[in-house]
């Protein structure tokens, strides 16, 4: 039976559009996918189809831990609703809800047994934190 989902929210200053592509391609996932500082995103592959896979690593930079989160979607509608599973079997969701010029992004996952809840809680959110810096910032980058 799994665990009680955690959920992780945050607000993009970013159309709801621009908030998904910068969630889902590649290479933009580089550049926000890991907790902190002291870690980054050095591989990231994408088949974003219903049935696709995606395999991201996350490092310290340091060279001490590589991390790879994989899985295969299982539901897809661009641009409002993620849904996939990881290749342990934990289920995800990630949801876009556009709010004005703004994009409020909430991401629902089982949690593990190897960590305590509030722990994974922080991480992912450390993580979507990064992705809303990124987004949010992304605009003034390409002009």
């Amino acid at each position: 039976m799994p665990a009680n989902p955690i959920t992780v929210k945050t607000t993009v200053d970013a159309p709801r559009s621009e908030a998904w592509h910068l969630y889902t391609e590649a290479e933009h996932v580089i550049n926000w996918n890991f907790p902190s500082e002291g870690w980054h995103c050095p591989a990231a592959a994408n088949d974003l189809t219903v049935g696709g896979k995606f395999k991201i690593t996350m490092a310290e930079k340091q060279g001490n831990l590589e991390v790879e989160l994989e899985g295969t979607y299982d539901e897809i509608e661009e641009p409002n609703h993620i849904a996939y599973t990881l290749d342990n079997g934990r289920k995800v969701t990630v949801d876009f809800t556009e709010q004005g010029e703004k994009t409020d992004v909430s991401v629902q996952f089982e949690p593990g047994d190897k960590q305590p809840a509030e722990e994974q809680k922080k991480h992912w959110q450390a993580i979507l934190d990064n992705f809303a810096t990124y987004a949010s910032n992304y605009e003034s980058v390409a002009e």
